[in-house]
């Protein structure tokens, strides 16, 4: 009896000692970051950073966090971030959001409230922390341009990512699915000013694979996103009342993020959903009146004048339908 309770109280202590050490490790490491961080000259603040969850966790809690990065214009702020790991598997973290915070952009910045987001977050066994899956999860989620009261609501959103190991090259797939979508109020009028579509779309989905320039590990924080230059798309799905778009096909991405490649895009009541992209500016006015003939010439030729199934074509830098540009391609770059 007294070898096992010497046993037993050696083992605590040298747990205790490796907890120590550990939690010790995890807030050193972090605060070492955050002055990296200020030396290339973010703003890289909190007012607390402290390491809990003794004996099977390193609870990493931040509080009042703010974060702007001055090359690309990006910041965060919130009042309070979690990183959760169990001590003996410290790859693999949970990383949890306040109900509250705030993201600008050069464009513009934006309050998004939500409930219960958080992320499950697998790392490679290096200091350069190799992403190897990843999902991503929040519940009543609302994005709201700062300063307005109109905003993006979405039901539920799940984004999941994992590694593709045989390819050569970085390589992501990524899956999205986005319930009970609704745009703000002033999108919805813009988008359908006689108000003929439902407040919320009934699906959003999307299931790609990408090839980037590079990993997605500390990096992509530190120095610079990876770039895509190849990007599958399986299918992407957008459902919004009696409307429906689909796509699938494949592009490749040059380094100034100018796509080459083909979309085939299959569309249920393709003037209605026409309409929508003049009215939000994706299709010029003066164009939009040529572009219908031509749809509807190649929907009555496939024996469904409602439904369209064409490909898109992406070529020096324009998007073809078939021989006739009908604008500029999008540039695919990450900031």
């Amino acid at each position: 009896m007294r070898l096992l309770l010497a046993l037993l109280i050696a083992v605590v202590a040298l747990w205790s000692g490796y907890w120590y050490i550990g939690s010790s490790g995890v807030q050193s490491g972090f605060a070492a970051w955050f002055g990296e961080r200020r030396t290339e000259g973010w703003m890289a603040e909190y007012s607390d950073l402290t390491v809990q969850g003794f004996p099977s966790r390193f609870d990493t809690v931040i509080e009042n966090l703010a974060l702007a990065d001055p090359d690309t214009g990006l910041a965060w702020e919130a009042p309070r971030f979690q990183i959760n790991a169990l001590s003996y598997n410290p790859g693999h973290v949970i990383a949890v959001w306040p109900d509250q915070q705030l993201i600008a952009t050069p464009v513009e910045k934006y309050e998004v409230k939500s409930r219960d987001m958080r992320a499950s977050v697998v790392v490679g066994a290096s200091t350069r922390l190799p992403l190897k899956r990843s999902t991503l999860t929040a519940e009543a989620l609302e994005v709201t341009p700062a300063g307005r009261d109109e905003p993006t609501r979405i039901e539920a959103l799940s984004l999941a990512v994992e590694t593709v190991p045989v390819r050569t090259d970085p390589t992501y797939r990524f899956g999205l699915r986005a319930d009970g979508v609704a745009p703000s109020v002033p999108v919805r009028a813009q988008l359908d000013p006689r108000g003929s579509l439902p407040e919320a779309l009934e699906a959003l989905q999307a299931d790609m694979v990408v090839e980037f320039d590079k990993p997605w590990d500390r990096g992509a924080i530190e120095e610079a996103r990876p770039q895509p230059r190849r990007i599958n798309v399986k299918l992407a799905q957008a459902r919004w009342g009696r409307l429906e778009l689909q796509a699938a096909g494949e592009v490749t991405v040059d380094a100034r993020g100018v796509p080459t490649g083909e979309i085939t895009v299959k569309a249920r009541n393709w003037r209605e959903i026409l309409e929508l992209a003049v009215t939000a500016g994706a299709i010029p006015e003066g164009f939009a009146g040529t572009l219908e003939d031509g749809l509807s010439l190649l929907s009555q030729m496939a024996g469904n004048p409602k439904t369209l199934d064409i490909p898109l074509g992406f070529r020096s830098g324009r998007v073809m339908l078939g021989p006739v540009p009908i604008g500029p391609s999008p540039v695919i770059r990450l900031r």
